[in-house]
């Protein structure tokens, strides 16, 4: 199983708010991916990402098959244009 996970700041909460949503509608189709959780942080400290996404996959090859699907790509494109920053981390377990 392979685990991806990714922090996103940006520019207004609503923003958060609508990546988040757009996030949680992936959840039960694109192949391969086992499940999805997406969270806005409370914290809002110096260090703090605004959201903060997970998700798992069966395989490294089930993980591309998220990163290239066309409604992935989709939701990313809304992220991409609006977050200010992202870190991400990709292991298996």
């Amino acid at each position: 199983m392979v685990t991806h996970i990714v922090l996103f700041r940006f520019g207004s909460s609503e923003d958060a708010a609508e990546a988040r949503r757009l996030l949680l509608t992936l959840e039960g189709r694109i192949p391969g991916m086992l499940g999805i959780e997406a969270g806005l942080d409370y914290v809002k400290s110096e260090r703090s990402y605004d959201l903060g996404l997970i998700t798992r996959h069966e395989s490294r090859e089930a993980l591309e098959v998220y990163r290239t699907h066309p409604i992935h790509l989709e939701v990313a494109g809304f992220i991409k244009e609006r977050s200010t920053a992202a870190a991400a981390c990709d292991f298996e377990a």
